[in-house]
């Protein structure tokens, strides 16, 4: 069933007040016009939100400790995705460039030789994301290693909503009454990696662990849950974190 689900006035509010005391107080020019014109209007209906797709892989999940080592974002609606128009940057990695971490995302030691360091992608970063809902799966990785990247050239941090569909997926098969229900009597629940969300929706398999390939991923999961469990008027405010 397709729903629209009540936003509470608080969390309509939250980030654009936020975003407002950020363009005020960013040091940074390039962050302070982000954060003047980057929010959507918490109420527009998903149905009409520019979006984009953003993926990120890495050297390792902590990002106190580890770095980013490739970038994939692509620009979409729900009636559209633009990939011609996606970007993907590798990155020569601050932290050094595991040997487990080149099995997990095939970029190599000899690729990142001489790639740029993520300061030289960070103007075009921030165009591509500006006025757009950046959709990801998983924030907590994106979120977090965007914010500590940006700290460390910056000196200041990089935070902004952002609609996780692999929180979609848990709200749908994790926090249910069903999904409580299989809890309670001992049976598996429903995995929500994005490769194992997208079977659910019959999305066709990708090459995983690409971060253009994974955005676009992302990019098709969100158009296949709205589709499926919500309607083209839910307002964004009700969807990002």
């Amino acid at each position: 069933m397709r729903r629209v689900p009540k936003v509470r006035r608080r969390q309509l509010e939250a980030w654009p007040r936020y975003l407002a005391a950020r363009a005020t107080e960013a040091r940074d020019a390039r962050l302070a016009g982000f954060f003047a014109g980057g929010g959507l209007d918490p109420e527009m209906p998903i149905g009409e939100a520019p979006l984009v797709a953003m993926d990120f892989e890495t050297t390792g999940l902590d990002a106190g400790r580890h770095d980013i080592v490739s970038v994939g974002v692509v620009p979409f609606t729900l009636a559209r995705i633009r990939p011609a128009e996606g970007r993907y940057w590798v990155l020569s990695p601050r932290r050094r460039l595991s040997d487990e971490s080149v099995t997990f995302h095939h970029i190599t030691h000899a690729e990142v030789e001489n790639a740029p360091d993520f300061s030289a992608i960070i103007d075009e970063l921030l165009e591509m994301l500006h006025g757009r809902l950046v959709v990801v799966h998983y924030r907590q990785l994106e979120r977090t290693f965007l914010d500590a990247a940006i700290r460390e050239r910056l000196g200041e941090g990089l935070l902004f909503p952002m609609l996780d569909t692999m929180s979609l997926e848990a709200r749908i098969h994790r926090q249910s009454w069903w999904a409580r229900l299989r809890r309670w009597a001992g049976r598996p629940v429903a995995s929500i990696r994005l490769h194992e969300s997208r079977q659910r929706y019959n999305l066709p398999a990708y090459t995983g662990h690409h971060a253009l390939i994974d955005s676009l991923a992302t990019a098709e999961l969100l158009q296949a849950q709205i589709l499926y469990h919500y309607s083209w008027e839910t307002p964004v405010g009700a969807l990002w974190r």
